[in-house]
């Protein structure tokens, strides 16, 4: 069980509320040029497309800055400004009306400077992250900590939340993050219990997949199952594309939030019949393709553990040599030759997906995907559009025979 979420403050950073029992949010920051507007635009609705909730755009050059008024206007969800040294550069990402601003304590250090930002963002009530980064502390701080350490970045982040606190500015997130993950977990610890503000976890540097994935899988999910998170970034030295589907499956593996397919597979053994890998593959990729709505699938690949794992899933195959036995929703379907076993699986997986999907709508209830309003009446006809769509995905992505 995970452990009672933590109580926090609320923000609204565009229309997304975060803090105070509000769906953990997901972000990611895009990797081009920021005067690129084009480029920018591109990435961002990918990411957005993909799940991003927000997305950070880095603001390092007057040029970036210039292009943010095009990239708000046209972006689709709500756009941080990423600030470092400049202070005038916050100001014109103000003017330009990003939803946020993402200050870094370690490097914009006039304490005049900061509260000039800070009241013209308290005029545009755009809320500011205050964020702490172990690789870019104020030199004096980390020699009296002996280094970066979880207690060096915490009186870092609440030094300059008390300057904003000062101006009578409360709409602050706080970020801790570090490239070591068993500090980075401790500084969240340390902060959670210091302040009540909204935090946004992270773990910075962390490389690339698996190993980024891998680290930020332990640091954020440890801090998420005891509560601790309203707010996530997922940083990999990759296509930030992958930011975000981490950060789906970190969420559905902790039943957070569910937005998309679970794929459970068995890591396959000597007592499997057939290539559990190369059939698992080939499960995924056609996944990817269809979009399904939230579903569990399970492949197996042996009479150990497949018809119980099968079973328990929502749609799930337990293959052997020549056959696969299909279960859906708990019941036995029955037996399909080897050919036809990923077909059928997703053919029952459209099933089930459309039918969850429209007993959702009928009963009011909103829908996985955060943001979507609760659907009306029409339920029933939206099940039938539902079940339309993936079929006729499913068929666009079937495997030539």
């Amino acid at each position: 069980m995970l452990a009672e979420r933590r109580p926090s403050r609320r923000i609204r950073l565009g229309t997304v509320d975060i803090g105070d029992g509000a769906a953990i949010s997901i972000q990611s920051m895009t990797i081009t040029k920021t005067e690129d507007i084009g480029a920018t635009l591109i990435q961002i609705h990918a990411l957005a497309t993909q799940g991003a909730d927000i997305v950070r755009v880095a603001v390092p050059h007057e040029a970036d800055a210039k292009a943010l008024p095009m990239i708000v206007a046209r972006a689709g969800v709500p756009i941080v400004a990423d600030i470092h040294f400049s202070y005038r550069l916050a100001l014109l990402a103000l003017e330009a009306g990003v939803q946020g601003l993402r200050l870094n304590p370690g490097n914009i250090r006039d304490d005049g400077q900061i509260r000039t930002v800070v009241r013209e963002a308290a005029d545009r009530h755009v809320p500011i992250r205050v964020g702490a980064n172990a690789g870019s502390l104020d030199r004096a701080l980390v020699a009296r900590h002996g280094g970066p350490t979880p207690e060096a970045l915490v009186e870092s982040a609440l030094g300059e939340v008390r300057i904003l606190e000062d101006e009578g500015f409360t709409d602050i997130k706080i970020s801790v993050k570090h490239q070591n993950v068993a500090q980075m977990i401790a500084a969240y610890r340390l902060l959670a219990k210091a302040t009540d503000y909204p935090l946004h976890l992270g773990v910075t540097e962390a490389g690339p997949p698996p190993t980024g994935l891998i680290k930020s899988a332990i640091g954020i999910g440890t801090l998420l199952a005891e509560g601790i998170g309203d707010t996530m970034r997922v940083s990999l030295t990759a296509d930030p594309v992958e930011e975000v589907k981490a950060a789906k499956h970190i969420l559905q593996s902790l039943g957070i939030r569910r937005s998309t397919f679970d794929l459970v597979a068995c890591p396959s053994c000597g007592r499997a019949e057939l290539d559990v890998v190369a059939l698992t593959k080939q499960v995924m990729g056609r996944l990817e393709e269809l979009k399904l709505p939230p579903v569990q699938i399970a492949v197996m690949g042996c009479e150990v553990n497949g018809p119980g794992e099968a079973r328990d899933a929502d749609v799930g195959i337990a293959a052997g040599p020549g056959r696969g036995l299909l279960f859906s929703r708990g019941r036995q379907i029955g037996w399909v030759p080897a050919d036809r076993m990923v077909d059928a699986l997703l053919e029952e997986a459209v099933k089930v997906a459309t039918a969850k999907a429209q007993a959702e709508a009928e009963a009011g209830v909103q829908s996985g995907v955060q943001g979507q309003a609760p659907a009306g009446p029409q339920g029933g006809a939206h099940g039938e559009a539902l079940e339309e769509d993936l079929t006729r995905d499913l068929t666009a992505v079937a495997d030539p025979i």
